[in-house]
């Protein structure tokens, strides 16, 4: 269904990527390079797909009790706690390692729960994403994943 969709399901698939919902992007992004789309504009969408879903989880850390964290989005409280130490230790800088595959989210969520500054926390979450994506797409001039 996401692939009739064209880039706003590229885009909706990285935003639910992004969340708690186990899924990842590369397929969706290798999809939307090999059905013609422009690299920059795979890229671009891809990013903010992604930081759209970077915020969402942002915004459950912010808003959620644990207890629905845990029960109702299965996040373990352990694992949050020690990512929430670690966002501690770098601030508004931890959202720049959100586009790290499994533990983005975790960042995210642990970065809402200590009200670490939304905008910023927006501008540097998409700056990793798009930096991930640019690298993905061999827009970085690296391999990348194609």
């Amino acid at each position: 269904m996401l692939e009739q969709l064209g880039l706003l399901g590229l885009f909706l698939g990285c935003m639910l990527a992004a969340t708690v919902v186990p899924f990842s992007s590369e397929a969706l992004l290798a999809g939307a390079l090999l059905a013609g789309y422009g690299k920059w504009t795979v890229t671009l969408v891809a990013a903010l797909g992604n930081t759209t879903g970077g915020m969402i989880s942002y915004t459950m850390g912010w808003l959620c009790k644990w207890e629905w964290l845990e029960k109702y989005f299965r996040v373990k409280r352990e694992k949050l706690e020690r990512m929430r130490d670690r966002v501690a230790k770098y601030g508004v800088w931890a959202a720049l390692l959100t586009c790290l595959p499994f533990v983005g989210d975790l960042i995210a969520i642990a970065m809402g729960l200590m009200r670490v500054n939304p905008q910023w926390t927006l501008v540097l979450m998409f700056a990793g994403k798009f930096a991930r994506y640019l690298a993905d797409t061999g827009l970085l001039g690296l391999t990348g994943w194609f």
